[in-house]
């Protein structure tokens, strides 16, 4: 499982011109899912992400986590944060889930995420052709992959 974490001033997410989810301050969270992905990958993500502490504290310190500022989450999937680009200039996405296998992880991520940071969690829609906004905010941008825990 792969995520691209972007700490925001705002982010939404608008599907056929209607906006689905709109936070301000809080989490921006692009979610990628292969088939080897586990609820234990679930579990130790939706940890690592409640408590990562990338906010700014009385010092401007990043000392905060998304739950000490009560800010609030978008998870979005996307299937493309596990693009292969080694062969040719068109991206392959073998490694990415298909629907069967990813939208039930993905609804568990959500969940998850949900539990573990008692914050309000949005979400876009599976599948859908979403338009993405957002003001990142320092900018900071963390990518982690649960394959690399250790």
């Amino acid at each position: 499982m792969k995520v691209v974490i972007q700490r925001v001033s705002e982010a939404s997410v608008t599907i056929e011109g209607i906006v689905k989810s709109k936070i301000e301050k809080g989490l921006l969270i692009l979610l990628g899912i292969e088939d080897a992905d586990t609820k234990e990958d679930i579990k130790w993500l939706c940890n690592k992400i409640s408590n990562l502490r990338i906010f700014g504290d009385e010092n401007d310190v990043m000392n905060l986590s998304v739950k000490d500022v009560q800010g609030a989450i978008i998870v979005v999937s996307q299937f493309t944060l596990h693009a292969s680009t080694k062969k040719g200039n068109r991206p392959s996405y073998l490694k990415a889930s298909k629907p069967n296998i990813a939208i039930p992880l993905y609804e568990a991520f959500v969940e998850e995420l949900k539990i573990v940071s008692a914050l309000d969690v949005q979400t876009g829609e599976f599948g859908a052709d979403m338009k993405v906004a957002l003001l990142n905010d320092g900018p900071v941008t963390i990518i982690i992959d649960s394959k690399n825990k250790e």
